[in-house]
């Protein structure tokens, strides 16, 4: 617990590397917050959510899905800035039909979601789910909200002057790079006979271990330059 809100704290470091830090904040809520995957979705400049993290392919999807049909807990807790989950999708299928069949359909029966904010300024939510049904431990919803809190504070940090403008800037910049990361983890499941969380996990290994931003190996994929170290 203490070395995820290090590695949280760790975003106000100028030139982190954003979003392989949402990747890992993913996998720590799996780890320590008694879920089965997690995504995160991130406004855009116009208000819009996108997918920049999840910790499954299942999940990644379901993220998609909700996005897609503009229907779905995660929305709702982006629109209110305000935590929304339900224990128990099959026995509550109206409060969103298609996302409740959707999500049983991948596996999972329960979701809560926690908004990424920073005073009334809501980027985006975070978003656990879970294959059983039943309420989470009481403690797992306060640590799953001071985790988003942390990280919607490291990515909106600036320490510019024009501070809106570089916060949009910051946002948008991390919506493009997952668009370039997504894109080459395609090409190398395709390149390598992989599946998307091998190539995912290929990237990240790479980026740390030649110093560079996971973006970067990612455009050098889509472009071509780079085939055989991965």
């Amino acid at each position: 617990m203490t070395q995820t809100f290090v590695e949280l704290a760790d975003t106000l470091v100028l030139g982190f590397d954003t979003i392989d830090f949402l990747h890992t904040l993913t996998e720590r809520c799996v780890e320590l917050l008694h879920v089965d995957a997690a995504g995160i979705l991130l406004a855009d400049q116009h208000g819009a959510l996108n997918l920049v993290a999840a910790s499954t392919e299942k999940a990644r999807l379901l993220e998609l899905f909700q996005l897609q049909e503009d229907e779905g807990p995660c929305l709702d807790c982006f629109g209110t800035g305000t935590p929304v989950g339900c224990d128990d999708l099959g026995a509550a299928p109206q409060r969103w039909p298609r996302f409740s069949t959707a999500a049983r359909a991948q596996g999972f029966a329960a979701i809560d979601a926690v908004p990424m904010r920073l005073h009334d300024q809501v980027i985006g939510a975070l978003n656990l789910f879970r294959t059983s049904p039943g309420a989470l431990p009481a403690d797992v919803p306060v640590l799953a909200q001071s985790f988003a809190n942390v990280a919607a504070i490291g990515i909106l940090h600036v320490r510019a002057p024009r501070q809106n403008e570089m916060i949009t800037e910051q946002v948008q910049n991390a919506l493009d790079s997952g668009v370039t990361i997504q894109q080459a983890t395609g090409i190398l499941t395709v390149r390598l006979q992989v599946d998307l969380a091998d190539a995912l996990s290929l990237l990240r290994t790479h980026a740390r271990n030649s110093g560079q931003l996971l973006s970067d190996v990612a455009q050098q994929v889509i472009d071509g330059r780079r085939k055989s170290s991965l």
